[in-house]
């Protein structure tokens, strides 16, 4: 019996998305991060490219807090989503939010330190999940009073 067209196509689609996928791991395996399609595709394709343009030293992926080393010593978590949030389950040194639009462009929200983001959750009791929701609109105005001085250089 022929498969449904409809089927035919996403089977394709998903062929495709592992082609792309293996590509990822084969040209940016030496930052050590894993482009697995169960969720962990986006945050890696950002921590490389947060890599890439600030200059980043990333560390082991998954470890707890900071995500890597810019180039002056300071500690970063990089955080990434096409959604009109992130999560922050920790108080980073600094905080880079970038959010990836339609058109696979990536948009910087915040750059700076994450003392004033966590700041937000002081009174609030932790969620079962363990990460705190902070909006992006929120990111962007607090964005606006982070000092030169204080965010890291592209």
């Amino acid at each position: 019996m022929e498969e449904p067209a409809c089927g035919r196509n996403l089977a394709d689609i998903i062929r495709r998305l592992y082609d792309i996928v293996g590509e990822l791991e084969r040209d940016y395996g030496e930052h050590g991060r894993h482009f697995t399609v169960d969720g962990h595709l986006i945050g890696s394709i950002g921590e490389v490219y947060a890599a890439e343009r600030y200059g980043i030293k990333l560390f082991t992926s998954s470890k707890p807090v900071h995500d890597g080393k810019a180039s002056d010593g300071r500690l970063v978590q990089v955080k990434v989503t096409q959604r009109d949030s992130v999560a922050l389950s920790d108080n980073p040194d600094y905080l880079i939010v970038l959010k990836i639009d339609g058109a696979g462009r990536f948009i910087e929200i915040y750059n700076g330190p994450g003392k004033p983001v966590w700041d937000l959750f002081r009174n609030r009791v932790r969620p079962k999940n363990g990460q705190y929701q902070v909006s992006l609109s929120r990111l962007k105005v607090m964005a606006g009073d982070v000092e030169m001085c204080d965010r890291i250089r592209a």
